[in-house]
């Protein structure tokens, strides 16, 4: 049996075999790319493609919206042109405006052009109303120096009302941020344990807390915007602190600095930062709760207790004027 096996595996044969294994492994390897698609490859160049595919839907969506913008975004002609002619932005203060104008939402050119050019003429329309009231329609029997001094004090009375619109804005707007801002803290606690980037987390954050408050959306997607474009980071954090004006927030962005000076981790940070905005939230819910007597006094005094009284009181006194 091994002579046999001996007599057939020859030289001749040997090498035949060895050469049609070269040949067939030859023609596999120069037919293999052309037969076997590397399905990386095509995965890759589909993901090239639906990225510029989403890059060019962003860029029109983008344009759309700065065009909407500048439409919407453009001050009146006239408004300009009264503002520039009077250079109102001298006595006004430009850089206090346009820090009130922010922080109550209002944002560009058009809104501070309009802010200065009411403030020039709310005083004088105030002016023009009282002194046509009292010295025309009313019959005030006062001098003329008293009903001077009302028009005068109705003038500085319409000065003042540009910049208390503007703060009430601010106010309204700081309580819808300071409701909404526990909650987005724990949000974005959770999506940096995840693994998640600060500016993909605010990203996400400002997503999905557009249902709880609007303008704390708008603020984190404007600090998403300039974290991706300003040179310095830490200048986004400091532009949120001051778009907003509150305690809490401006907090939260002094701890978020330190993180990108340091390197200290963002979750333990976070979820301190969560629980006393939280803890701040329950002590101001705990004083207007503890604030409610007081306030009841008066209405219940005036209210109330006549009721009261006269539910008690009165089938006596009908009683009584009934015997006699």
């Amino acid at each position: 049996m091994l002579d046999l096996l001996a007599n057939s595996i020859n030289t001749q044969t040997l090498t035949m075999v060895l050469a049609s294994i070269a040949a067939i492994a030859t023609v596999l390897t120069v037919a293999a790319p052309l037969v076997f698609v590397d399905p990386l490859d095509k995965r890759m160049k589909a993901v090239a493609v639906e990225r510029e595919r989403i890059r060019a839907r962003e860029r029109e969506r983008l344009a759309q919206r700065e065009q909407k913008a500048s439409l919407r975004q453009t001050p009146k002609q006239y408004i300009q042109a009264i503002v520039e002619r009077f250079n109102l932005s001298k006595w006004v203060g430009q850089e206090e405006a346009r820090l009130k104008l922010v922080q109550a939402g209002y944002r560009g050119q058009a809104p501070y052009v309009t802010y200065l050019f009411f403030r020039m003429v709310t005083p004088a329309v105030a002016l023009l109303v009282s002194a046509f009231y009292l010295f025309v329609l009313s019959k005030l029997n006062q001098s003329g120096t008293i009903k001077l001094g009302l028009c005068i004090l109705a003038a500085y009375i319409g000065m003042h009302l540009p910049l208390m619109f503007l703060k009430n804005k601010i106010q309204k707007r700081q309580q819808s941020i300071k409701r909404a801002f526990p909650d987005t803290l724990d949000l974005l606690l959770i999506c940096v344990e995840s693994g998640m980037s600060i500016e993909a987390a605010l990203k996400k954050v400002g997503h999905e807390v557009g249902s709880q408050s609007i303008p704390l959306a708008e603020e984190l997607t404007l600090t998403t915007a300039e974290l991706s474009y300003l040179p310095d980071r830490r200048q986004a954090y400091d532009n949120l602190a001051k778009r907003t004006d509150l305690e809490g927030v401006r907090s939260v962005c002094m701890a978020l600095t330190q993180a990108e000076k340091y390197g200290t981790p963002l979750a333990g940070m976070l979820r301190v930062m969560a629980q006393e905005n939280r803890d701040i939230r329950m002590s101001e819910a705990e004083k207007k709760a503890a604030g409610l007597p007081p306030k009841l006094t008066v209405p219940m005094i005036l209210f109330f207790l006549p009721v009261l009284f006269v539910v008690i009181l009165g089938p006596a006194i009908i009683k009584v004027m009934a015997m006699r």
